[in-house]
């Protein structure tokens, strides 16, 4: 049977005009419907018979609204060029709106044939707004798939209690696997973290039990050792009471996490050293001194060099940045498990000591004085810069208190003739 694909605009809105007006392309559905069943002409109309396209003869009478029914019929209006008419009713997704065809012809059928052509553009008819549903559902996944992988996103089902998956294509890019492949789920939960796979498992268990909803960033290994991250949206569906799948996006966000990491990186970081900076150094202290029940902050070291300032006048401010950041690598050796070590200005630093890592305060401080009485390399000259530390330990003062403590302790180590360590005396 000859079956033609509906135009994407047919059926489109209803217009105003004339019948006359609206002729149908030469090769569009009705002219090749027309020519299949030999009729004198074609037209397709939605409610109230308002025309939308006419292919061929126009009829001179005017048909009445009570022909458009919900199942096909034949009539014959005694027109001069409308002797038959055949009346149509097309499948349409709009139930609010509805279209019929029309053919008609000035010569007569038998009633057997009348039926024959009837059954046949009904089928004909059928078969085409099916073929145009398919093919406007084909597109729509495709733009769906189009704009999910622009997105980096994808579709994902789990059906409860047996948790089998089902991905888009975009959920098997992000894990790295063959697309349209099986994966368990017991399978897809080793490709998380296991703090992101702990996590996951715990708003998972609430929201079924919920039937609720839930979204969080997870990091994810891919098939081919890639870390990933990728933000979940989660909502659960359920009958009587109990869940039956949870459903939603996965959506590829490892850029946005390496954007953030690294924004929160240079804000909190020291760009000629890559120690960090003044501003995560009073964050930190202030954060310690106030967890009081907790006792963390064992004692905070302030340290200056000595000689920085001729190094800069002397030799230029490229090597005073060299030498700024040998400082911070000795610093970091001296004192390797410390919470933080910071360049909290031009030529000053400050290390913040920790209770639990059973680090002593006063060893570090005399580490850093030796390893600063060895020369550093600046071109082709070695130049000793020494360096003066001030150290106070904790009893319970604030992050101001603090820090005036050991600023009074550097104080009196450069009194002392540079290149030494003083402890604040709490008494």
């Amino acid at each position: 049977m000859f079956v033609q694909r509906l135009s994407e605009n047919w059926p489109s809105d209803a217009r105003s005009a004339t019948p006359t007006a609206l002729p149908s392309s030469p090769d569009g559905f009705l002219a090749q419907l027309r020519t299949l069943t030999g009729m004198a002409g074609a037209g397709l109309v939605t409610s109230g018979m308002r025309w939308l396209e006419v292919d061929g003869a126009w009829p001179s009478s005017t048909f009445s609204p009570e022909l458009l029914g919900p199942s096909g019929c034949l009539a014959l209006p005694g027109d001069a060029v409308a002797t038959f008419l055949l009346v149509v009713p097309v499948p349409s997704i709009d139930v609010s709106r509805g279209y019929w065809l029309l053919l008609w012809d000035n010569t007569p059928r038998p009633q057997d044939q009348a039926n024959f052509l009837l059954a046949r553009v009904t089928e004909l008819v059928g078969h085409a707004a099916m073929d145009r549903r398919r093919a406007a559902e084909t597109h729509r996944r495709y733009l769906v798939e189009r704009a999910s992988a622009t997105a980096r996103i994808g579709i994902w089902t789990c059906t409860l209690p047996d948790e089998v998956l089902s991905w888009s294509d975009g959920v098997y890019d992000l894990f790295e696997l063959p697309r349209g492949s099986v994966v368990s789920r017991a399978q897809a939960l080793k490709m998380y973290t296991p703090e992101s796979r702990r996590r996951m498992q715990a708003l998972r268990k609430q929201a079924i039990e919920t039937l609720g909803d839930f979204n969080f960033d997870a990091e994810i290994i891919t098939t081919t050792g890639k870390r990933r991250w990728m933000r979940i949206t989660a909502t659960v569906d359920g009958a009587n009471g109990r869940a039956t799948r949870i459903f939603g996006m996965k959506q590829d966000i490892t850029e946005e996490k390496l954007l953030a990491e690294n924004t929160r990186r240079m804000a909190e970081t020291d760009a000629l050293t890559g120690l960090a900076n003044r501003a995560l150094f009073q964050t930190r202290l202030n954060a310690l001194c106030a967890s009081e029940g907790a006792d963390n902050m064992d004692a905070l070291i302030l340290v200056d060099l000595d000689r920085f300032k001729a190094i800069n006048d002397e030799l230029g401010h490229a090597q005073g940045d060299l030498c700024l950041l040998e400082a911070g690598r000795r610093l970091q050796a001296c004192s390797p498990r410390a919470a933080l070590v910071a360049r909290i200005g031009g030529d000053e630093f400050a290390i913040i000591i920790e209770r639990q890592t059973g680090q002593d305060p006063e060893a570090i401080c005399a580490s850093i004085v030796q390893a600063f009485e060895r020369p550093i390399g600046l071109g082709s000259q070695q130049r000793r810069i020494g360096a003066s530390v001030g150290m106070a330990r904790r009893t319970g003062q604030d992050a101001d208190a603090l820090y005036r403590d050991a600023d009074t302790a550097l104080y009196r180590a450069k009194s002392a003739g540079r290149g030494t360590w003083r402890q604040h005396d709490a008494a």
